[in-house]
C-alpha cells in the first residue's frame, strides 16, 4: 500500500488460499488475479481506513515443480511464471538418454482433484505441478 509502511508488507497465503492483512482481515487470494487481490484490498480499505490507497500485489514465491523420471536429475525446482514442462526438464538437467521426448504425465490438482494427463512438452505448468518423464521403449 503506497505510503502506508505499516500496511506494505510480505503475507503468506494460509492453507485455506487466504493472506491476513492488517485493519481488513482475510482476503482470498486462491482463484483469483492480482489485480481482483489489489480491488479488493482497495475496496476494504476505503471503508473507514484509507481515503484512496494505492494497492499494488505481485507474487514473491511460487510453490515448487517436481520432476521425476528420466530425467538428469530429478527433485523439486523453483516454478517461473511462463515455465514449459520443457524448461522444467532442462532445470532438471535435460532428458536422460532412455526418455521418451514426445510427451510428458503432469499431475496436478484441480478444485481439490489429484488428477494426471499426458501433455506435450510445449504445455505451460503451473505451481505445485508434478512432471513424470517416461522411459521410451525401444
Amino acid at each position: 500500500v503506497f505510503g502506508q509502511e505499516g500496511l506494505t508488507n510480505t503475507y503468506s497465503v494460509d492453507q485455506a488460499g487466504y493472506i491476513a492483512f492488517p485493519l481488513v482481515g482475510s482476503i482470498p487470494a486462491r482463484g483469483h488475479t492480482l489485480k481482483q487481490m489489489e480491488a479488493e484490498i482497495a475496496a476494504k480499505l476505503r471503508q473507514g481506513y484509507i481515503r484512496d490507497p494505492d494497492v499494488s500485489v505481485e507474487v514473491e514465491r511460487y510453490r515448487p515443480v517436481f520432476i521425476m523420471g528420466e530425467v538428469g536429475a530429478a527433485g523439486q525446482y523453483s516454478y517461473v511464471p511462463g515455465m514449459t514442462a520443457q524448461k522444467a526438464i532442462a532445470a532438471a538437467g535435460g532428458f536422460s538418454p532412455r526418455a521418451y521426448q514426445g510427451n510428458v504425465d503432469v499431475t496436478r490438482t484441480i478444485n481439490g482433484k489429484v488428477m494426471t494427463g499426458r501433455v506435450r512438452i510445449t504445455d505451460p505448468l503451473l505451481p505445485g505441478d508434478t512432471v513424470y518423464v517416461r522411459e521410451r521403449l525401444f
